[in-house]
């Protein structure tokens, strides 16, 4: 039987949980560990499935429900009389009698057939827990089994992507390990002019001065070197910008450098990274270190994304209900004050530090963060999201409500009958724009948002407003919005959406603010429309730009409205798809895979090649639903931020990818001296002749690890030299594969596979 539920309030613990925390538990553990592994399914009638089998060692009578957070997808359990809820999508809870009648130290073992197909380690469960009988929320030692172990761990029904070893290897020998050029940097120069000869250059006494007359691009500067001195012509206020530039290319101290005459502007006026810190949270001085990276690179707007249906991060004090609700989730009713989450790596318990469920942002940190931004020549723009992807704040409000007994601002309404599933399996994340609540909140939040960035004498750009991904039928059962379209004559609940973004546009003018928003905001709106509200809209994120629904497709039709248009392609420009289809790479996969050189390829003129266009820039995304830590978020921008650095600052002109990746090498140290993670690519593994193994990487100073008895290189063994052969026939039986891994710096590669039967 299958169980796929939304959980009743009868069905949770007392509110009486919120006050148990870690603490009080004693930092205990649950009393019996977990192990879990995976098998992919031969597709049947329905489609594909996978089943994971979790396996409880030790005592488990205690044990009411084992929970744990993964990606929302149906499942069925192998025994017919244990119980699974699914709390929130992407949030269930396991149950069943044989917990109570176990021996003490049973071993046992639930199965359960998930629907869809396995791709990596990010869609195998996160955040187990055990509940207690007695009430208590415990975390949950787990060992998960070798996802590569068998074909059956990663290759998805029939499907096998997993990145080979001959493969890797040809790729590795068209990067090469070579030195790029002195001055090859990322992003490129647009220009330079070798003089001929060299001199030794004091970088710690550089002289700067501003032009004779102004540059045509306020971004514009040269360099030149020669005669021992380095001389910067610049605009005063980029002085700071490009001392901290050139130290992080050149270094400081006397070097011996080539004469040369630089000149470099960058060709696009918006060069934008987003982060996601709702779904997973990541503290105000992880953000400060992102800020850094974008200012060393070139790009100057950090679009923020607090908010979103998981969680609120951002502190708004006439509504506290927001953070209180929004930042802190576990295993406990929404009506105490926290939040039920959907994909985290929590213990259980909301009031858990250190965690990426729990946390946000507060006021004093919002300041300092916009105003280190600004000193670095960033822009902050904040998003809140509506209406869609509103579900922390819809739950939010309704603590207000029950608190204060004030109903004016709730966005949800309780005879609303609608039935929907958003994009993330939700069905009740909807704000509703019949209700004076929704406008109510997002005037609240501007305000406090405006008044920040006033007490820090920062501009605000504008307030991304959201507007994406509103589900079919969202308002379909609403009384509200029903009399509302009657009285608007509004005829579709597309008019509806556009009704709800223009009035938030509207109350934002008066307050002086722009808006920004997801490419809903502005695609195939009426005229009537468009002319009221285009004069309001700072940018527009495009990021879906295949053609579709006509021959230039989403980008097409919204630059042809006049909207400013900011490229964020998933195919190019999401830097939290994964780097390539390894059950070991982090990441999503429904956008593909995108490596630095995948960024590298995202050319704006091929993705946006209609003549008049409004292109404002490009912008690369970070959504969190995969990152479990600051170190996860570093490696997921680094390398592949520095080809969207270049794709934003020339917009045409380019490396090829082994110059780039020679450019991405001279990096890798500046990395390790700031502490900063960053991704390592595989080793390659070739056969020749049918009995010599080679192997190859693309980083020169890298240590080569191998395997032939099926298990995973570790760092105990010998490494070999990357041009050596091995000759299988000397060995004392014919292995089935080989297995390689690299380290750099002391950070390990995915493990490379060659199949040898």
């Amino acid at each position: 039987m299958k169980h796929y539920l939304t959980i009743l309030s009868t069905l949770l613990l007392s509110a009486s949980f919120h006050s148990c925390t870690k603490a009080d538990a004693g930092n205990a553990e649950a009393p019996f560990d977990a192990y879990w592994s995976v098998e992919n399914l031969e597709p049947d009638s329905t489609g594909r499935h996978y089943r994971q089998t979790i396996r409880l060692t030790g005592d488990v009578r205690g044990l009411s429900r084992l929970a744990f957070n993964q990606f929302a997808r149906a499942m069925e359990l192998a025994d017919p009389a244990d119980t699974l809820v699914e709390i929130v999508p992407g949030y269930y809870a396991v149950g069943s009698p044989r917990f109570a009648s176990a021996a003490e130290n049973d071993t046992l073992y639930i199965e359960i057939t998930t629907r869809g197909s396995f791709h990596n380690i990010c869609y195998s469960p996160d955040g187990f827990h055990a509940v207690m009988a007695d009430g208590s929320v415990l975390p949950l030692s787990l060992e998960r089994a070798d996802i590569t172990a068998s074909p059956k761990g990663y290759a998805a029904g029939t499907v096998d992507m997993m990145p080979y070893g001959e493969a890797v290897y040809a790729r590795n020998a068209e990067l090469g390990t070579g030195k790029a050029g002195y001055y090859d940097v990322i992003p490129s120069f647009k220009s330079v002019q070798h003089l001929g000869g060299s001199s030794v250059v004091d970088l710690d006494n550089i002289v700067f001065e501003e032009p004779a007359a102004v540059f045509d691009n306020p971004e514009k500067y040269t360099i030149s070197v020669g005669d021992g001195k380095m001389t910067v012509t610049a605009a005063k206020k980029m002085w700071p910008r490009l001392a901290m530039r050139i130290k992080h290319l050149f270094g400081t101290g006397e070097k011996e450098m080539a004469s040369a005459m630089i000149e470099d502007y960058p060709s696009l006026e918006y060069r934008g990274l987003m982060v996601d810190v709702s779904r997973n949270f990541m503290p105000a001085s992880e953000i400060h270190r992102v800020l850094d990276l974008m200012a060393l690179y070139g790009m100057n707007v950090f679009h923020f994304h607090l908010t979103d249906d998981e969680a609120w991060r951002i502190e708004i004090k006439s509504l506290p209900e927001l953070i209180e609700v929004g930042s802190r989730r576990g295993y406990t009713p929404g009506a105490d004050g926290s939040f039920l989450p959907q994909i985290f790596a929590g213990d259980g318990n909301p009031l858990t530090e250190g965690t990426t469920a729990n946390g946000y942002i507060s006021q004093d940190e919002y300041i300092a963060i916009i105003k280190h931004a600004d000193s670095l020549g960033i822009a902050v723009i904040p998003e809140i999201e509506s209406p869609g992807h509103g579900r922390a704040a819809i739950e939010a409000m309704k603590l207000r409500a029950r608190r204060t007994g004030d109903d004016s601002w709730l966005l949800s309404e309780a005879a609303d009958t609608s039935r929907y599933t958003s994009a993330q399996a939700f069905h009740d994340n909807v704000m509703n724009p019949a209700l004076p609540g929704s406008y109510k909140l997002m005037s609240m939040v501007a305000d406090e948002i405006a008044d920040m960035h006033s007490r820090a004498g920062v501009e605000l750009p504008a307030i991304h407003i959201g507007g994406d991904e509103v589900p079919r039928n969202a308002w379909g059962g609403s009384p509200a919005v029903k009399e509302m379209m009657e009285r608007e004559g509004l005829k579709s609940e597309k008019e509806v959406h556009a009704y709800f973004v223009r009035r938030v546009a509207d109350d934002f003018a008066k307050k002086g603010i722009k808006i920004s928003g997801w490419q809903e905001i502005a695609l195939r709106h009426s005229d009537e429309y468009n002319e009221a509200v285009r004069p309001q809209v700072y940018s527009v994120n495009c990021w879906s730009t295949l053609p579709s629904q006509g021959q230039g497709g989403v980008v097409q039709a919204i630059a042809e409205s006049g909207y400013p248009v900011i490229l964020s392609n998933v195919n190019h420009y999401y830097l939290d798809m994964c780097y390539s289809r390894h059950p070991y790479e982090r990441g999503l996969t429904w956008g593909g895979t995108v490596d630095e050189f995948d960024a590298l390829g995202g050319y704006p003129a091929r993705l946006c090649p209609f003549p008049g266009a409004n292109l404002k820039g490009v912008q690369g995304q970070v959504f969190g639903e995969t990152l479990r830590s600051a170190e996860g978020l570093e490696t997921m921008l680094l390398p592949k931020m520095l080809g969207l650095a270049e794709r934003a600052w020339n917009p045409d002109s380019t490396y090829s990818d082994d110059i780039f990746h020679a450019a991405i090498l001279n990096e890798i140290p500046k990395w390790e001296a700031d502490g900063y993670a960053y991704h390592v690519r595989q080793p390659g593994i070739t056969l020749e002749e049918g009995r010599y193994v080679k192997f190859n990487s693309p980083y020169p100073d890298a240590v080569i690890r191998v395997t032939f008895d099926g298990t995973e290189p570790t760092e105990a063994l010998e490494p070999v030299v990357q041009d050596a052969r091995i000759d299988l026939k000397a060995m004392s039986s014919a292995p089935a594969a080989v297995r390689a891994r690299l380290w750099l710096n002391g950070r390990p590669s995915p493990v490379t596979i060659l199949n040898l039967e």
